[in-house]
């Protein structure tokens, strides 16, 4: 069965083909940071009106890079939740038109349920049942998953996601947006011991907190204004501070993912662990997780970078799935800014 996959839940606009839930047969991206990176932050407002721009070229070249046409589709699978309202309006519009003028089955996808399946788009797939820690800009959560539709959360995060820290951290630093990938290159160079960070562990559950993390960021700036911000400072001391507290920051956020996963672990007595998610994309934090699997005899699955982001790959994925279970979707379906796996 071929599946388009469509996403447009966030700022990226994105389709896909993915044959049988598991084979990539195209998967195109258009990417809007050069939009928002001016503001610091996603404006949903343009985000949505850059998605209607771009939804019909994007699904047009990922069907011609498949080398399908609209009537070899077995359904259209869409993200309708969570995300930005706008732009899940017009992914979730545009999949139904489409599914309405060509008679095609329209398969609704939660985005935190196409992260879980990105991890069957290799050829190492995960055996149910296993843990999924979701790590992104808008989630971090843990769940345990023992098959399709079997999702139980273990734990989430109170206040800010993980790559929403990374990315108010980057702008407080004057480091720019998107925060990720700025504050792991600079990181590289930093002493990931210099500055004693807190980190929320919170023993009695599974859920994550990263807004004492950011603040104490803030107070440790704030404290050390004149090396940080000060043009008397020297580049040298400059620079050096700012790869230290990036790198100190870093070190904080993964402690936590990862402390978090070994106990999970270990209660739920399952060693498959599936990293996905943005911030899966950090190489630290991949690392780390890969380091730990080793030492507690786990099995750790972590997608292609290309996987771990905002796709729709991952959408069409866990949209076979939902064909094959005869979970078809009414054309009267409406997105939601909010929806809990």
């Amino acid at each position: 069965m071929l599946i388009l996959g469509i996403d447009t839940s966030c700022d990226d606009t994105a389709a896909a083909v993915v044959e049988n839930g598991t084979r990539v047969l195209s998967n195109i991206v258009s990417n809007q940071t050069e939009i928002h990176k001016k503001y610091g932050g996603i404006v949903p407002e343009l985000a949505s009106r850059r998605h209607i721009e771009m939804i019909w070229p994007v699904i047009d070249e990922a069907l011609k890079a498949a080398g399908i046409k609209l009537y070899d589709l077995s359904g259209v699978a869409v993200c309708h939740g969570p995300g930005l309202i706008g732009s899940l309006l017009v992914g979730c519009s545009f999949a139904k038109a489409l599914c309405y003028s060509k008679g095609i089955p329209l398969l609704a996808v939660n985005h935190l349920e196409g992260h879980i399946f990105s991890a069957f788009l290799e050829e190492s797939k995960p055996s149910c049942p296993f843990l999924a820690l979701i790590v992104s800009g808008g989630h971090t959560c843990l769940y345990r998953v023992d098959g399709f539709g079997a999702y139980r959360e273990l734990g989430r995060t109170r206040d800010d996601a993980a790559g929403e820290a990374y990315d108010k951290v980057s702008k407080l630093l004057g480091l720019g947006y998107p925060g990720g990938p700025v504050i792991e290159n600079i990181a590289q160079g930093g002493n990931p011991k210099a500055i004693d960070f807190p980190r929320a562990y919170l023993p009695e559950s599974f859920d994550f907190s990263f807004s004492g993390l950011k603040t104490a960021v803030l107070n440790f700036v704030k404290r050390n204004e004149l090396s940080v911000t000060s043009k008397d400072a020297s580049p040298v001391t400059h620079h050096a501070l700012l790869n230290d507290i990036a790198a100190s920051f870093q070190a904080s956020v993964i402690d936590v993912l990862v402390r978090k996963t070994e106990w999970a672990i270990k209660k739920e007595r399952i060693k498959r662990v599936v990293l996905i998610g943005g911030v899966a994309a950090n190489r630290e934090l991949r690392k780390r997780m890969e380091d730990m699997g080793v030492e507690k005899e786990a099995k750790i699955f972590i997608p292609p970078i290309s996987f771990c982001t905002d796709n729709a790959a991952m959408i069409a994925s866990a949209g076979y799935y939902h064909l094959d279970a005869g979970d078809i979707a009414g054309l009267d379906l409406n997105p939601k800014a909010y929806m809990p796996l």
